[in-house]
């Protein structure tokens, strides 16, 4: 490996970085100083800001590899051992002083940091553990870190990890114990799945000791989350959100994020030529929305899909839903349950809490709805309102193309 300066480095491996997904700073605070003045860094302000909290917030992260050199050789990674890129490598000590510099800059809020494989997972995690460490004990950093964990690694380095970062990710690569076999064959879908356990056990563990103990030392705080690569093997949509539920179910997960397989150079014969539609990673997103936030099962997701179980690309997966299941509607806004107004195409988790709200005080016309929403032209045929009630029968033909969104939305969408 040649000798590179700190910018090459950055340049090399922060676009390495790019192809993991799983970047994100909610579900935490800033972190206390333990009665110490002072301290670095903070995960409430605002910068130059590339992922978004739930409540809106922008958080600048400056994300990078501490190696793109791998020892492991998984098709469909671009950093993998016979992959034919320019290797590049971070120190801890340039880690540090590029997060700390970068931040006295105004330009980030916080540290993803992630590796591939070098010498062995116990060495690589130990490398990732002592930036976090040199940043939080030595430079009294409380900026947010989220450092990826290596499954293999022994789970005293990631419990170090959890007392240091406010997240920590291992990645299940693949939606599907065979694609990963063929894919990736040096991991093992058992133990990252062991690993994730282990992980959520020390996260309860950590909330457990901090109830009972004020001086109890937090431990990611922010939880764990894990990706999927979407589009390298033959998983279906309907394989794909089965498999997120259960995650999320059985890991207590935060996020499970879905990234569209993207061609590399040189790629091995066994991967497709072309990458799927990001429309097809964004329906996924919506899919994980409606089960985290609108209590659909994943089995109500995949009666939104096709006979071949893949998401329809041209409409959301709710409205899908809502096309399959005319016998439903119109609901009357004035009397149905709130489980049943949140699979209303175009209503939201705020707008029918605003309809719970004011029905209490009164009955609601639609004028009443539309001011609670974006847009009350495509909720018309599925509500009825004091003086409105729809005259689209729900098993009416024509209803698709009085809701779908149109072709000119969809291309600019897409581009």
């Amino acid at each position: 490996m040649s000798r590179l300066d700190t910018r090459a480095k950055l340049s090399i491996l922060a676009d390495a970085a790019k192809y993991d997904a799983s970047c994100a700073s909610s579900g935490t605070s800033k972190r206390d100083s333990s009665g110490k003045k002072g301290g670095l860094g903070s995960t409430e302000g605002s910068g130059i800001c590339h992922s978004y909290a739930p409540d809106g917030r922008c958080i600048s992260l400056l994300k990078i590899l501490l190696t793109n050199a791998c020892v492991f050789d998984c098709h469909y990674c671009i950093n993998r051992k016979s992959s034919n890129v320019q290797r590049a490598r971070f120190t801890v000590e340039e880690v540090v002083d590029l997060t700390l510099s970068f931040y006295r800059r105004n330009y980030i809020e916080g540290l993803f940091l992630s590796s591939g494989i070098i010498r062995s997972p116990d060495y690589t995690m130990e490398q990732l553990v002592e930036v976090a460490r040199q940043l939080r004990e030595v430079h009294q950093f409380r900026g947010y870190i989220h450092l990826k964990t290596i499954p293999d690694a022994d789970p005293d380095l990631v419990h170090a990890a959890g007392l240091y970062a406010d997240r920590l990710s291992i990645n299940v690569e693949l939606p599907t114990v065979s694609g990963l076999s063929r894919l990736a064959p040096e991991k093992s879908a058992p133990r990252i799945e062991g690993a994730m356990r282990h992980l959520r056990g020390s996260i309860e563990d950590g909330h457990d000791a901090r109830k009972r103990y004020k001086s109890a030392p937090k431990f990611a705080p922010a939880g764990q989350s894990t990706q999927m690569i979407v589009g390298a093997d033959s998983a279906n949509d309907t394989e794909i959100v089965t498999k997120a539920s259960g995650l999320y179910g059985r890991f207590g997960l935060r996020r499970v994020y879905y990234s569209a397989f993207s061609p590399i150079p040189d790629a091995s014969s066994v991967l497709p030529l072309q990458r799927p539609p990001l429309m097809r990673e964004h329906r996924l997103y919506q899919s994980d929305w409606l089960m985290r936030f609108y209590g659909y099962s994943p089995q109500e997701v995949g009666a939104a899909a096709d006979t071949s179980g893949m998401l329809r690309l041209d409409i959301d997966p709710k409205l899908a839903w809502a096309l399959k299941h005319r016998d439903r509607f119109p609901l009357d806004v004035n009397s149905a349950p709130r489980e049943a107004l949140l699979r209303v195409p175009g209503l939201g988790v705020k707008a029918v809490n605003g309809i719970l709200s004011a029905r209490r005080w009164r009955r609601l016309r639609i004028e009443d709805v539309a001011r609670l929403t974006v847009s009350i032209a495509k909720l018309r045929p599925f509500l009825i309102a004091d003086g409105w009630k729809p005259n689209v029968l729900s098993d009416r033909a024509d209803l698709e193309p009085l809701v779908a969104p149109k072709r000119e939305q969809l291309e600019l969408f897409a581009a």
